[in-house]
């Protein structure tokens, strides 16, 4: 049977001197032990891997020490330190609260308190995921926890600190424990190495550090794993075919090719890294991280935040240099957006490409070349003659045209009002209105040789325009109802309807006067018809009664009978 041992058993840390990235709590609790100030209940929190479960155990190891060193340290060779190292000690307990959290295990955890420790001064007890632990169970622990015997010192260990009652978290000491930094990580991966006879370079090193994400833990079993598929042996590219880990190389090259403006080559790169199995996400991702790196690298004082080795700070740096800061930050713009709309995008291939141009032309020099085709070889692009260049057609003698009548004369359609694209950025909205205001003012020239339609023709259109709306009762009701007055100014067709107040008149200029405009000038085919609305005058409106008294009165004046009735008998109308 082998022997062999995973390095994150092998390597785990057996002091405070060797424990790794977290220097403030190793401290704080060598000085307590030096000054005799132990709390007899701990909590130890933080993520996965960081070394808190280590940490109990180096602590419970130091507390009955017959030995210590000058730093504090287990001597490791008294009876406590060779009984705990050899699996057998009978003054420190383990508890994993994950399969035994019930009341029953936490009961029988109390009776053991009760007992003194055989060897050292106390009995320390490592509950591990204690969140685990159930409401009763909590509930069971409070009373012993609050007041334990003086021999016994609980050390409580926990990744999600939000689940602990806060009357158990009130009779604790809390510490909170930090994620390793990748350089502490490479430090001791590299020290491990050298132990074991591995060749590996720091690139490696930092790939595995960064896989880890501030796990020890994690980034040992990633050695392992990365030793088993390599041997002794590491390369770079391995490591990174072993890990599923995006080469630094692609971004790199990406980045060269938007500042050139070659989306091409942009194009092929993402199709290299799709065809590798990439997640097409993480590879927005990890450019969005490249750029981010750039602007590091060109700011200077921020070289702590580029936690890389110091070849590639180098490569950074040096593309850095070409970057500016105003590509760097819209570029970092285009790729949030793209990782924002990626889920919700139909073809998230093809919104992932776009963006890719966008990148390319942010420096507005595209040059997208078909690959193997030579520059000499392309096409020029087809140049649009000016209307001064081209010159006139020969005259050519035709009969006397015959000129048509007027009512023989089709109305031309109306000319599209969409804007030319300009240069640059788009418009602005003031810009956008100063042109509608523009447009709106001047006379279109292709509409001023059109005839104006006869008045009996605008009011069958508007009884058809007053159709198009049966789907909104309230409004075809206004359009159809009484007449229309016809009128010409300047040249122009004006229809005039009527609404029974101002409330109707204020609602159809701002919500319906331009789309009955529009349609109106559609269906009559000219382009010189303009709609407005008035309110019916009083004296024409129809006065109705509504209050009652209103109702007798009208009520007497339309029939004589009633009036004499009221008056006989001396009613009151009011």
């Amino acid at each position: 049977m082998s022997d062999y041992i995973v390095s994150a058993r092998k390597y785990r840390p057996d002091s405070f001197e060797t424990l790794i990235g977290q220097d403030n709590i190793a401290r704080t609790l060598s000085n307590s032990i030096r000054r005799g100030q132990l709390a007899h209940a701990y909590l130890f929190c933080g993520p996965r891997g960081v070394g808190k479960t280590t940490t109990a155990r180096i602590f419970a190891k130091m507390i009955n020490c017959a030995n210590p060193g000058p730093e504090m340290e287990p001597c490791g060779e008294c009876e406590s330190c060779v009984s705990f190292q050899e699996g057998r000690s009978y003054c420190i307990h383990e508890l994993d609260a994950a399969s035994n959290n019930s009341v029953e295990d936490i009961k029988a955890l109390m009776e053991k308190v009760q007992v003194p420790p055989q060897v050292g001064k106390y009995s320390v007890y490592i509950i591990d995921e204690v969140h685990m632990l159930s409401q009763s169970a909590f509930n069971a622990f409070l009373k012993t926890l609050e007041e334990p015997p003086a021999h016994a010192i609980f050390i409580l260990a926990t990744t999600e600190k939000h689940k602990i009652l806060p009357t158990i978290l009130s009779r604790c000491q809390t510490y909170d424990f930090n994620r390793i930094s990748i350089p502490d990580m490479v430090r001791n991966l590299r020290s491990i190495a050298e132990k074991e006879g591995v060749k590996i370079d720091d690139e490696s090193l930092h790939v595995i550090a960064s896989k880890a994400d501030g796990a020890m833990r994690d980034a040992l079993t990633i050695f392992d794993q990365t030793v088993a598929f390599c041997g002794t042996d590491v390369q770079y590219q391995d490591v990174i075919r072993n890990l599923n880990v995006l080469d630094y190389e692609y971004t790199f090259k990406m980045v060269e090719d938007f500042l050139t403006g070659n989306y091409a080559d942009a194009f092929l790169i993402l199709d290299e890294i799709l065809a590798k199995g990439f997640n097409a996400l993480h590879f927005v991702g990890s450019l969005s991280s490249h750029l981010r790196n750039l602007v590091v690298a060109k700011t200077g004082g921020l070289e702590p935040l580029l936690e890389l080795p110091d070849s590639l700070k180098k490569r950074y740096q040096e593309q850095a240099a070409r970057c500016s800061n105003q590509f760097l930050f819209e570029a970092l713009g285009i790729t949030k957006e793209c990782e924002t709309g990626y889920k919700a995008a139909v073809n998230p291939r093809l919104h992932i490409e776009f963006s890719l141009m966008r990148l390319s032309y942010i420096l507005g020099k595209p040059q997208a070349q078909i690959p193997g085709q030579a520059g000499n070889d392309a096409k020029p692009a087809a140049v649009i003659p000016s209307e001064a260049s081209v010159s006139p057609a020969p005259k050519v003698e035709a009969p006397t045209p015959v000129i048509p009548s007027e009512a023989s004369v089709s109305p031309a359609p109306a000319p599209s009002r969409r804007r030319a694209p300009k240069t640059g950025s788009a418009l602005s909205m003031s810009a956008i209105m100063e042109e509608d205001q523009k447009e709106e003012a001047a006379p279109e020239a292709a509409t001023e040789s059109q005839a104006l339609p006869e008045d009996e023709t605008l009011r069958l259109k508007w009884k058809e325009l007053a159709g198009q709306y049966s789907a909104k009762p309230r409004l075809a009701n206004m359009l159809s109802s009484g007449n229309i007055n016809l009128s010409e100014e300047n040249g122009i067709k004006v229809v005039e309807f009527f609404v029974i107040n101002e409330a109707q008149k204020q609602w159809v200029e701002e919500k319906m006067l331009r789309e009955l405009e529009g349609k109106l000038r559609d269906l009559a085919g000219c382009q010189k018809v303009n709609v407005m609305v008035s309110v019916t005058p009083m004296e024409e409106a129809e006065k109705k009664p509504y209050m009652p008294e209103e109702k007798a009165k009208d009520l007497m004046e339309k029939n004589p009978e009633v009036r004499a009735l009221v008056a006989d008998f001396g009613l009151d109308t009011k």
